[in-house]
């Protein structure tokens, strides 16, 4: 970079051309790559003036802005902070007002020239200064107010939120003495029963847990439980949804609402033989029928909210919760049911309306007067969006109690997207927070040779630090309610994002950093809060550091066995993973056990057309010989497979035995947390996802191969279960 004008306008947005790639080696980002990122973002890289202009606007207000936003700072004893005064101010004294979180006022009187001045800027014929000063007050963790006053005047000169929080992430006791705990992860959608619509949902996740803590398990992992679309239910993926804080109405139990009880018109329906073919059709089928499933539980949402509005005065306090629901989320809960109804009202009208951008443009935002007028005009139809949310966060909420009633150290493990596609609800409803013609995604690496782009738009990062970072805290809030564990899909998204711009190939990115040590306290904040414990999903390049500060904020490492390689290629010991991490087999995607072990994802891969290059493929499949050679060794060597077992990778398929084995062996490991997939209990070697496909593959529809009476029923599976919690427990 040869413009000291792009520099500083790169350092303002916390653009780095520097990395160190997959393989270890320094990269540096091109110009080229660097400007189109900045021309993306709104500005024009060509144009130094108008950066330099940009950047000296930006450090102006700056300096007039006598204290920042927002100030998020670990419980001490005392706390600083920068203040930036006219030079007529500083001998004066001021008043510092703490309106703490539970309406208590602190008042603290401070001369800024009795504290360190850190600098200093003339703005037109003003002088400026910056102190750093310290408030000796002490606060509890949350959320508080400062205002900074004049004597005599209770008019603020300036505010801030001041955010305080605990320097680490909460740990349930249990673990905290030394328990290592077992779970089940599952993709929700995909499981199996008697009584479901053809998609697994909150019941059957009742009675999953029901038989995982009889089985001596402490906690289900669950795929992201987003909302999705409704009105496009083949946009299945849960790691592009509409929405991080609502949830996905698929997984309601339509037989648990308690309208379903007085519904006449849908017990009518239910009795006749064509929809009891409908409902055994869609469970019968090996693939989630997304569109069937959507249409005919949407049906009999809109028949139970019809049943709810029918004026009987036995639904008199269930209709009173409901709007106290909605009351009580505001607006981000109307936005969301705005949005639902809106996207089948276009798509109705338009076949080719998949999304806001295509819409008229009085209504390609929640703000705007058309779209206000159409939801005064609509509010049945608000209303109903909103009930669908009510329902399914209801029974969340049953599902968590459930655990907790069971005595589950974590109960439900909910995991978070690392972002909303750009077609989504929180787009649509918060523009501007996102950089809506970038997606995030990764740089080149192994598995990725071109690089990765998402078609999930970044949040900006100034923005979250004007708004107090109020979207990020809302976010966790939504995601860390009814569960007891939280997994952050990427968590190195809370340091930096790779972002690329719209049209242009995913390794023509660079890093975007954000205010890691804020992020950070923030997720212990409401983790402390919500009782939650958090995993973080560290897979891939790790940043220099990035890895002991997470460890001190207390969130739990991600150590997925097939990954854990030393130098030499061998496998590591489980016993020898770190504590503070959940360790696991496989991923949503990666190949299952049984698929690894048979190189069905190599060879599913090259029917997709993935592997284009013959010499790359071969080489995979050598690579994948010498893994499974390794692993052998290693189970072997630990005493993991009976003495008598092959030992030649080259001659040894996977059976139960090896399957069952490999499950035990990681069991029998030092990390606090063991999840293990419900799809290698039952030795599937399909996948439920294909990175780097779209249409080519059924992602997000495969379902496991029995229901969940018959899994836990099976006699194989129930010593495995105990195999698992004799080896946790020692």
């Amino acid at each position: 970079m040869n413009s000291s004008a792009l520099e500083s306008f790169m350092q303002l947005k916390g653009i780095d051309p520097n990395f160190v790639d997959a393989w270890g080696a320094p990269a540096t980002v091109l110009d080229e790559s660097i400007k189109n990122i900045i021309n993306h973002m709104g500005f024009d890289a060509s144009d130094e003036q108008a950066l330099s202009a940009h950047y000296e606007e930006q450090e102006t207000q700056h300096w007039l802005r006598l204290i920042a936003p927002v100030s998020v700072q670990q419980q001490a004893s005392e706390y600083q902070l920068e203040v930036h005064l006219p030079i007529d101010f500083v001998t004066d004294p001021l008043i510092y007002r703490i309106i703490t979180e539970d309406g208590q006022q602190i008042d603290t009187t401070i001369t800024a020239t009795d504290f360190p001045l850190l600098g200093n800027k003339d703005i037109g014929d003003v002088e400026f200064q910056l102190y750093q000063v310290t408030l000796p007050t002490e606060l509890a963790i949350g959320y508080h107010q400062l205002n900074l006053l004049e004597q005599g005047n209770d008019e603020p000169l300036a505010n801030m939120a001041l955010i305080i929080t605990p320097s680490a992430c909460f740990t349930p006791k249990a673990m905290q003495e030394g328990k290592k705990l077992w779970g089940t992860s599952v993709q929700l959608y995909c499981l199996k029963s008697q009584n479901n619509w053809g998609i697994g949902d909150f019941s059957d996740l009742k009675s999953l847990l029901t038989k995982t803590a009889q089985s001596g398990g402490d906690f289900i992992g669950l795929n992201p439980i987003h909302a999705l679309s409704p009105a496009q239910p083949n946009n299945a993926s849960p790691y592009s949804p509409s929405s991080r804080k609502w949830l996905n109405i698929l997984y309601t139990d339509i037989h648990a609402v308690p309208e379903f009880e007085h519904c006449k018109t849908l017990k009518d329906k239910l009795a006749t033989s064509d929809f009891q073919q409908q409902l055994s059709s869609l469970r019968a089928t090996e693939w989630v029928d997304y569109e069937n499933v959507t249409a005919l539980k949407l049906s009999a949402l809109r028949d139970l909210f019809a049943t709810l509005n029918d004026g009987q005065s036995v639904n008199n306090l269930r209709l009173q919760a409901l709007n106290e629901f909605v009351e009580e989320k505001g607006d981000s809960l109307k936005q969301q049911a705005a949005f639902d109804a809106l996207q089948f009202k276009f798509l109705a009208e338009n076949e080719q309306a998949w999304g806001w951008p295509v819409w008229p443009e009085g209504f390609q935002s929640f703000a705007t007067p058309e779209t206000q007028q159409w939801c005064l005009e609509n509010e049945a139809e608000i209303l109903f969006w909103c009930y669908c949310q009510w329902l399914t966060e209801t029974q969340l909420a049953e599902a968590d109690e459930l655990a907790k009633s069971l005595g589950m150290t974590l109960g439900i493990y909910r995991d978070l997207a690392v972002g909303v596609s750009k077609n989504s609800s929180e787009i649509w409803a918060n523009h501007e927070l996102y950089y809506e013609n970038i997606s995030i995604g990764a740089p080149p690496d192994i598995l990725g040779p071109l690089g990765q782009s998402w078609g999930l738009p970044p949040l900006s990062p100034d923005k979250l630090f004007e708004t107090g970072y109020q979207p990020f805290i809302e976010l966790l809030q939504s995601n860390m309610s009814h569960c007891g564990a939280l997994r952050i899909d990427h968590v190195m998204a809370l340091l930096r994002l790779w972002w690329v711009p719209e049209g242009a190939p995913a390794g023509c990115g660079a890093y975007i950093y954000y205010n890691i040590y804020d992020m950070l306290n923030l997720l212990a904040l409401e983790s402390v809060r919500n009782q939650c414990l958090v995993i973080g999903e560290d897979l891939g390049t790790v940043p220099d550091g990035m890895d002991e500060l997470l460890k001190e904020a207390g969130v739990y490492s991600y150590k997925v066995f097939f990954f854990e390689q030393a130098e030499d290629g061998g496998f590591l010991s489980p016993s020898h993973y770190i504590q503070q991490a959940m360790a696991t087999l496989s991923t949503h995607d990666m190949p299952t056990i049984k698929g690894y072990w048979h190189c069905e994802d190599l060879y599913l891969g090259k029917s997709l057309g993935l592997y284009p290059d013959p010499a790359v493929l071969e080489k995979l499949f050598r690579d994948r010989v010498e893994c499974k050679q390794q692993i052998l060794d290693s189970l072997h060597g630990h005493g993991s497979l009976p003495e008598n077992y092959n030992r030649d990778a080259n001659t040894t398929g996977m059976d139960q035995v090896l399957n069952f084995a490999l499950q035990k062996h990681l069991a029998a490991g030092s990390a606090s947390l063991l999840s293990l997939q419900l799809e290698d209990f039952l030795e599937m070697d399909q996948p439920v996802n294909v990175p780097g496909t779209s249409d080519e593959y059924k992602n997000w529809q495969r379902k496991l191969s029995k229901n969940l009476d018959a899994i836990f029923a099976d006699s194989a599976i129930q010593c495995l279960l105990k195999d698992l919690t004799e080896a946790r427990s020692k």
